[in-house]
């Protein structure tokens, strides 16, 4: 095997490295925020969910640029400056002391966040072998999950014994030293700059991606809903710490990204889709019917799980409906959907809590699940199917 057939390579690992540290501050600061809004700053359920959900939003009105920067203008331009804006921003949460001021802070971070997000995607599949694509996103999905595991710990930890002002600049140093391993990664000339590509709808959304994406925008809404309320949720049942359930979480997702790879590659996504998707149906109702912390961490081991699967094998099915010089636009399509999705799920989620309750989130959130399972097998899977046999005949 030559270094071209490697994915454990310089690269990879610095990008994944870089992918981390920066999932960390991301989640560190959604995992503590909306206690902070609640409790310092004295936010209702509604505004929370606006809070959150106001960076996701700001990410998919980016996204379809993004796409076209990529692609035009080089993966490591774009990568580098928006990672260093994103960094810098950590120095607003310092001074802004109301709800509005948070809320425009957050609308600019999720500016950079949508660039950072697709730039990091692009350049891994870029470097990942073509045969490997599945197992290699799998390895690049696992350090968003391992991010999510250490992220939540931190900002809570630092949060409880510190306070939230150490909590913001933790998450400034840390993004810095994301932007030093990124700024470490080299790629092959091929990979850096596209001229001729032109602004239009074609450069910045992928045709061949959007079923796929479209499911993800579905499955992601209840995945918002859970990261945005489950802190809140711990609380009312009488679990104070919700870190431990980000940690089980995060060992469901990392579980499922370590075997979901090559079982795509192997098989395609009809089964293993199919089988965390029902994991999601059976799990968020486990979390709305917990009053004690043993069906509360049970359903974060099988919402973990099926999660873990979702965005890699659609993010690798996207890639494969896509060539190689619209790459940027199909993962900014796939990022525009899961941004969607999980904005829109954060805000609905703030009404059902102020209006209904915690606990009808979750119970919405298997609805949803279901109505993924069933975009799937009746949109998605056969188009993609009937495409992979029509390539190769080509």
């Amino acid at each position: 095997m030559n270094d071209n057939e490697m994915i454990w390579n310089r690269n990879f690992i610095l990008l994944i490295l870089s992918n981390f540290l920066m999932y960390i501050t991301y989640y560190a600061i959604l995992s503590a925020l909306p206690i902070y809004l609640v409790s310092d700053l004295h936010a209702s359920k509604v505004q929370v969910g606006i809070v959150v959900g106001t960076y996701t939003i700001a990410s998919v009105l980016v996204r379809p640029f993004s796409g076209f920067a990529l692609d035009r203008f080089g993966r490591r331009t774009i990568f580098l400056s928006a990672l260093l804006i994103y960094s810098f921003l950590f120095s607003g949460y310092l001074v802004a002391g109301t709800i509005m001021s948070i809320i425009l802070l957050r609308f600019a971070q999720g500016l950079t966040w949508g660039f950072t997000t697709v730039s990091g995607s692009t350049i891994a599949v870029d470097i990942i072998p073509v045969p490997k694509r599945g197992q290699g996103i799998g390895y690049f999905a696992l350090s968003t999950t391992l991010g999510m595991s250490v992220g939540p710990v931190i900002g809570l930890y630092i949060s409880h014994n510190w306070g939230y002002m150490p909590m913001f600049v933790s998450g400034c140093f840390i993004s810095i030293a994301s932007l030093a391993c990124a700024y470490a990664v080299h790629l092959r000339k091929r990979f850096v700059v596209g001229k001729r590509i032109q602004l239009k709808w074609d450069s910045m959304f992928d045709k061949n991606s959007i079923r796929p994406s479209l499911n993800v925008l579905i499955t992601m809404m209840a995945y918002g809903a859970l990261l945005s309320f489950i802190a809140l949720y711990g609380r009312e049942i009488g679990i104070q710490n919700s870190s431990l359930y980000f940690l089980i979480l995060s060992f469901g997702i990392a579980a499922a990204r370590l075997t979901s790879g090559k079982a795509f590659d192997r098989n395609g996504p009809r089964k293993i889709i199919t089988f965390c998707l029902i994991l999601l149906i059976i799990g968020f109702p486990l979390l709305a019917m917990a009053k004690s912390a043993t069906l509360f961490y049970l359903s974060a081991i099988i919402i973990g799980f099926g999660n873990g699967v979702v965005f890699p094998t659609f993010s690798s099915m996207v890639n494969n409906l896509a060539d190689a010089k619209h790459r940027g636009a199909a993962n900014s399509t796939l990022y525009t959907a899961v941004d969607m999705g999980m904005g829109f799920g954060m805000i609905m989620a703030g009404l059902i809590a102020q209006y209904i309750s915690l606990s009808a989130i979750f119970w919405i959130s298997a609805l949803v699940c279901m109505a993924g399972l069933l975009f799937f097998r009746v949109f998605v899977l056969t188009y993609y199917e009937n495409f992979q046999r029509q390539q190769l005949k080509g």
